[in-house]
């Protein structure tokens, strides 16, 4: 097995085990909020955070492969890169920040918004998402 394979197949892992649990924790969150169910919320945090910090490995690795793979420059690389970045800016500027005050603000939290913002970091991962799979100009036939 190739430096290039296994590199690749510890990126896909890495982000169906670290992204994963991150985007179902930020959706469920702002129902626990609507229902005032403190230990789901806890909990969900909890999830969001680890998995968050676990989740760098992803670029990382992505970083690695495309290096290994040599498509650095290629656009819908660089597309991948931005919106990778927006959405790590958006779980921790918005998202992360929000379910804490949830849990230890004594102001309210808008779950209409925070659905919103989960949805849309959401969003930014499964657009990342068929980049990969798609990847203009691939010569996999896909």
């Amino acid at each position: 097995m190739t430096v290039t394979k296994v590199l690749l197949s510890l990126h896909v892992l890495a982000a169906i085990v670290a992204i994963g649990p991150v985007t179902v924790a930020a959706s469920m969150f702002p129902a626990a909020v609507r229902r005032a169910d403190l230990d789901q919320m806890r909990t969900l945090h909890r999830i969001s955070r680890v998995y968050a910090l676990v989740g760098l490995a992803v670029p990382v690795l992505g970083l690695a492969t495309g290096a290994s793979l040599g498509v650095l420059t290629d656009a819908w690389l660089l597309v991948s890169i931005l919106l990778t970045v927006l959405a790590a800016a958006v779980l921790g500027y918005a998202i992360l920040p929000a379910q804490a005050a949830a849990l230890w603000s004594k102001d309210p939290v808008d779950a209409g918004r925070l659905g919103m913002v989960s949805g849309v970091f959401n969003l930014l991962w499964a657009t990342v998402v068929v980049l990969m799979i798609v990847r203009p100009g691939s010569t996999t036939g896909a």
